[in-house]
């Protein structure tokens, strides 16, 4: 499968060894291509020029943080459909909660299981291209 046939994943992480784990697991499955930013700004910057089919959101990021960048992909008119995955190593109940409030659809925590991982952003995107499809 080709680059142009794979679905784009965008994920924004500044450790290099965690964005690289990200995009070995999803590109080994021959489904995703994960194009990858290492702060909120060029995070965001990616994502309005390669409009993603699911974005994943490291927390704690450079310049700005992963619950402002998903506030921000909320509010704009033509990135507010995109699903947005939490990917953080903190543990706390309450994070969980700020990052759905924030716009993410689901929260994963760091380290985590590959196969469980990679099942949940196939049934992210799927479920967020069976609620946009046109009723017939």
């Amino acid at each position: 499968m080709s680059d142009a046939e794979r679905v784009k994943v965008v994920y924004v992480e500044d450790n290099l060894d965690n964005l690289r784990l990200v995009e070995w697991v999803l590109e080994s499955t021959g489904r995703y291509q994960v194009l990858g930013a290492t702060d909120g700004l060029a995070g965001l910057e990616l994502i309005r020029r390669e409009r993603p089919a699911l974005v994943l959101l490291d927390i704690d990021l450079p310049l700005v943080d992963g619950l402002e960048l998903a506030r921000r992909i909320r509010l704009d008119a033509e990135l507010k459909q995109i699903p947005l995955v939490a990917v953080s190593a903190s543990v706390m109940r309450k994070e969980r909660q700020r990052c759905l409030e924030a716009g993410c659809m689901a929260f994963v925590e760091k380290p985590f299981d590959v196969i469980a991982f990679t099942e949940l952003v196939s049934d992210c995107i799927q479920r967020t291209q069976a609620a946009s499809a046109p009723v017939t």
